[in-house]
């Protein structure tokens, strides 16, 4: 039997297969996705580099082009001209045959041209990286079967499967279709799970979208993100700076009064803001309310319970049904249809993107007047603590 010139047990090769296949996620979360779609760290050129060779060899994707069709993804997300949106194709399109996808939008030269700009252009991209992606598979197929014998064909099939099934599918398939939410931003982005480990921190998608230059994709402190574990590793070497993180709110109990920076802070962190108003006061108050409800009546009690999901998902992204559940339980109850009304309007102070900061602290401190007068106590509270946000100084 030919062998080749590395000997493992069985279990030595599933682990070699593993290894191998995360030195690549961890090539496309750091590299492509990070680093060059969204400029969110800077590396060092020998980091750099590896990453842009290790991708020729187990991919062929070639930088320019990746980072084109996923800064087109975010600028046009969920619209027809997002390259791979379930929301458009079908789940069962993208999970499938988002590499398809992936092809077809990558022979587009508009977009290539449109988005593909900063991405590297010298002699070796130019002559081999993109000129000849593929033969890198080749390459890394013969040193597979010359390292591993036989079983280096199985081993190379894995690598080649990997990105296509968990990047191009999973991630933009089931990463726009199904999870949990921790900010609702307009696109149907959502976190697959909490421990973004197999995908290299990729699991975290709504975070993503909610803070599209940050080189941290964790936001809660349960979530964890592999690939941010990785940058931090190489940040303590040198070999990575960070530019970008989330911001992060606290609360100047010494402020007595709204100021330009509360402004700062409320518009900078909106998302945040949002979800905290959703956890403090929009479920704070339908919990309240589903307490005094007549339990009876069995048809407004599941309205009025179908409500709290509803009160707090995104408008946009709510369908025909949805919003009539939505309308008919605020119609039925004054105190939510108040509090709807009240979220409503503070999101749309920070879409005045014509505003003066003056302006914009005026209709802060309105909307504050106007929520404790309301007489409900969440939004008191709420009205209170906004007044005193501040941003926390983020080290990267």
């Amino acid at each position: 039997m030919l062998e080749g010139l590395i000997t493992l047990p069985w279990w030595g090769y599933i682990i070699a297969a593993l290894i191998l296949t995360h030195i690549t996620i961890a090539a496309v979360t750091i590299y492509l996705h990070r680093h060059q779609a969204h400029r969110a760290l800077d590396l060092h050129p020998i980091v750099s580099h590896f990453f842009r060779f290790w991708l020729w060899l187990t991919t062929g994707m070639v930088t320019k082009e990746w980072a084109a069709i996923h800064r087109k993804h975010h600028a046009k997300v969920e619209t027809p001209d997002d390259p791979h949106s379930p929301q458009q194709f079908g789940i069962r399109k993208v999970m499938w045959q988002g590499a398809e996808l992936y092809r077809k939008e990558s022979k587009n030269l508009e977009t290539m041209e449109k988005y593909g700009h900063g991405t590297p252009d010298d002699w070796i991209e130019r002559n081999l990286y993109s000129r000849h992606s593929a033969k890198g598979i080749g390459l890394m197929f013969a040193i597979n079967v010359a390292l591993f014998g036989p079983i280096g064909i199985t081993i190379w099939a894995t690598q080649m499967i990997w990105i296509p099934i968990f990047a191009a599918g999973i991630i933009n398939g089931v990463g726009h279709y199904w999870g949990y939410r921790n900010y609702e931003v307009s696109d149907a982005s959502t976190n697959i799970v909490p421990w973004g480990i197999l995908i290299g921190g990729e699991e975290l998608h709504n975070n993503h979208h909610t803070f599209g230059s940050s080189a941290k994709f964790s936001s809660k402190w349960w979530e964890f993100d592999i690939g941010w574990m990785y940058i931090n590793i190489m940040k303590a070497l040198g070999l990575a700076r960070v530019k970008k993180i989330p911001p992060a709110l606290t609360c100047d109990t010494a402020k007595e009064h709204m100021d330009i920076e509360t402004v700062k802070a409320v518009i900078t962190a909106r998302f945040l803001v949002m979800s905290q108003f959703a956890r403090e006061v929009m479920q704070n108050v339908h919990r309240e309310e589903l307490k005094k409800a007549d339990r009876s009546d069995r048809d407004s009690w599941a309205l009025l319970k179908r409500a709290r999901r509803l009160m707090v998902r995104e408008a946009a992204l709510l369908d025909e049904t949805s919003h009539r559940w939505l309308n008919d339980a605020l119609e039925n109850n004054g105190t939510l249809r108040t509090v709807y009304m009240m979220k409503q309007k503070l999101q749309d102070i920070w879409q005045r993107s014509a505003s003066t900061q003056e302006h914009l602290l005026r209709a802060l401190q309105e909307w504050c007047r106007e929520a404790e007068a309301t007489g409900i106590q969440a939004l008191q509270d709420f009205s209170q603590k906004l007044r005193t946000y501040t941003l926390v100084p983020v080290t990267a």
